[in-house]
């Protein structure tokens, strides 16, 4: 077993010197801690995207809802809107419901411990550590993609993910600490992000070479060892671009529960391997306009577009405002049918 005091204070003293400077974060080593408000947003919106990708929307968001009772007194829609091009839609809705249960609960404070944390809408173990951790400076264990990949290497973990993420949590257990919770948490989200990357680990870069068995070995960008992945199902399925001539395009709300659940969308049939296309019900003259590829994570979509232009009883959108606020699957979509 490693050292875990010296770990530590060569990993802080690198962070000191090295932390990114991000939009939620107070600068290291700060008495002030950050807005567990912005914390919380932040973590919910870095999940499954990149912090480059995120970041406009997470000032957009703080902008327009600069406190949680703010976003908590939005309409759903607004909201859902906003977060379109950040996938997982799911995560959207869990952000009103936990917004208005902190302000409706908790008079719009966040609790301050794993425990509280973990009993809001939406909130799973890792953010619950994460918000403990960085907006509170409690001792919480905080595991993302990035430092499971730093446990792998710095313990030259063999056995391959997923299976490992219970080992790879363990270990990065034992080098939590009461010495800076916060500034730990994020200095390892940095190293794996910045020097101990998937592909082309920076090695010359990092502080903790001293100790790291995979560096040892001489091929750290070995690990973390990864299962192969079954192949990606493949799904089908048609959208209709409906305009009135007046630049507006035809949108429906798609139901709450299910895929892009509570989104304005275009209208569109299943997506199954072998769907049958059923236009929506208007007179209209249809023109095969196409197809746009997409790849969700469990699956791949080819949609064929048709174009039209009718009325019926839709939500009529401006065109320009749709592209700007529909998921990309749509946008995508739509820019096929519109051209």
């Amino acid at each position: 077993m490693p050292p875990v005091s010296a770990i530590r204070a060569a990993l802080l003293n690198w962070y000191d010197a090295h932390a990114r400077t991000l939009a939620w974060r107070s600068s290291p080593g700060t008495a002030a801690r950050p807005d567990p408000y912005r914390v919380w947003l932040s973590e919910v919106m870095l999940q499954q995207t990149t912090t480059p990708h995120a970041t406009p929307y997470f000032q957009a968001f703080t902008a327009r809802w600069p406190a949680v009772s703010d976003l908590a007194a939005a309409e759903d829609g607004e909201v859902m809107a906003a977060w379109a091009g950040l996938g997982y839609y799911a995560r959207a809705r869990n952000l009103l419901a936990c917004a208005r249960a902190v302000t409706r609960d908790h008079g719009g404070v966040f609790p301050d411990t794993e425990a509280g944390l973990l009993a809001l809408p939406g909130v799973g173990t890792y953010t619950a550590a994460a918000v403990a951790a960085i907006a509170f400076d409690r001792p919480a264990n905080v595991v993302d993609g990035n430092v499971e990949r730093v446990m792998a290497r710095l313990f030259a973990v063999e056995t391959p993910l997923p299976a490992a993420r219970s080992r790879l949590r363990e270990l990065a257990g034992t080098l939590v600490g009461d010495d800076r919770p916060g500034d730990w948490a994020q200095a390892l989200m940095d190293l794996g992000a910045t020097v101990c990357r998937p592909k082309t680990p920076l090695c010359e870069r990092c502080p903790l070479t001293e100790w790291c068995a995979a560096y040892g070995s001489g091929r750290p960008e070995r690990y973390p060892l990864k299962a192969r992945k079954a192949d990606r199902p493949h799904r089908s399925g048609t959208a209709w671009v409906l305009r009135d001539g007046q630049g507006r395009v035809a949108l429906v709300r798609r139901p709450d529960k299910g895929l892009l659940g509570g989104m304005l969308g275009l209208p569109t049939g299943d997506w199954t391997a072998a769907p049958q296309p059923t236009p929506p019900p208007v007179a209209a003259e249809w023109r095969d306009a196409g197809a746009v590829e997409h790849v969700f994570t469990h699956f791949s979509l080819t949609l064929t577009v048709h174009a039209a232009e009718g009325h019926g009883d839709f939500i009529w959108t401006p065109e320009g405002e749709a592209l700007e606020s529909l998921p990309t699957v749509f946008r995508k979509a739509l820019e096929r049918g519109l051209a």
